[in-house]
């Protein structure tokens, strides 16, 4: 059986990657396994910067946002030798295997240890749900919540003075916060990479709100990359008779505490994770699927398509 194993944390933080990390720590420990923290994520492993992890070292920090252990990008990590001084860093502290939490690109990396002998098990840590092999991911639900928070304040100004609000969310390859906010918020229009940006239908829509419908306000919630907000927000009050504001939420998305709900589906991935390592597999990430967690190989989750929101439009569509 394994007897020491690491975890590290990579690409864009989420927030619920702590009491991911408190899991595998706590679950490893308690099964007789030393368990240690890559600090700064494939960057750290290259560079040595691995210390020991212990039950009270996790005990204060499932109810705090991002990640204790750092988070870095290293393109380079692509290229094998770049890794073979990563693996060399490992076997010189007899770390056996590696819990990676992130997303699809932490993924290839987790793939390419497994394939030079260490093996890794993949934890979909990542805010935009895009991670075709679960249906949520760790800290979907906390970045849901503050786009929620933050439209629902908008309302309350927007009404009082006629105005549009046009909200960018983070999620330009995958639009489930996007559509997600727009059902939770009751939005008038969402745009995503699936339903496309028609600007001049954009604007109809919005001058039928005012004329037909007498709105008073009205929330667009626009994915990343989509468009220039602010431009189109000043097209919306040249062009209708709302006064368009745009609202960039950014990074904030990515803060704050994890909702209870991302820190006991982390802590039941935590798990799952040390289970499989303990088997002696690799090459897997884990996700969940009808609330059961499961284990998919890393290749296949990969290649799995992106299910389509149709359904989830089509709700949002007969709730306008």
């Amino acid at each position: 059986m394994v007897k020491r194993i690491g975890v590290l944390t990579s690409g864009g933080d989420a927030p619920g990657m702590n009491a991911a990390i408190r899991a595998v720590t706590r679950v490893a420990l308690n099964s007789g396994i030393e368990v240690y923290g890559v600090y700064d994520g494939y960057k750290g492993m290259v560079e040595g910067y691995i210390e020991p992890l212990t039950k009270s070292g996790v005990g204060d920090i499932i109810d705090r946002g991002g990640t204790i252990l750092g988070s870095a990008r290293l393109p380079e990590f692509k290229d094998e030798s770049v890794r073979a001084k990563a693996v060399e860093q490992l076997k010189k502290r007899g770390i056996e295997a590696i819990v990676v939490i992130g997303g699809d690109g932490s993924y290839r990396g987790a793939q390419a240890l497994t394939d030079m002998g260490i093996n890794c098990i993949g934890l979909p840590g990542t805010i935009d749900n895009d991670i075709t092999s679960t249906d949520f991911t760790i800290g979907f639900d906390t970045a849901l919540r503050t786009i929620v928070d933050a439209v629902d304040k908008l309302r309350d100004t927007s009404s009082s003075h006629h105005r549009c609000s046009v909200v960018e969310v983070m999620g330009n390859r995958c639009g489930d916060l996007a559509i997600w906010a727009g059902i939770a918020c009751g939005a008038e229009i969402v745009c995503t990479s699936e339903t496309g940006f028609e600007e001049s239908e954009i604007l109809e829509r919005l001058r039928d709100l005012d004329v037909i419908r007498k709105k008073r306000h009205a929330i667009v919630i626009i994915s990343e990359k989509m468009t220039d907000v602010h431009q189109f927000a000043r097209k919306v009050s040249l062009n209708t008779g709302f006064s368009g504001r745009a609202t960039v939420l950014g990074h904030v998305q990515r803060g704050g505490s994890p909702t209870p709900s991302d820190r006991v589906l982390a802590s039941r991935m935590g798990e799952k994770a040390v289970d499989l390592l303990m088997q002696g597999i690799g090459g897997q990430c884990v996700g969940i699927k009808n609330n059961r967690i499961i284990s998919t190989p890393i290749e296949e989750a990969l290649n799995i398509p992106r299910a389509s929101r149709k359904q989830l439009q089509n709700l949002f569509d007969r709730l306008v």
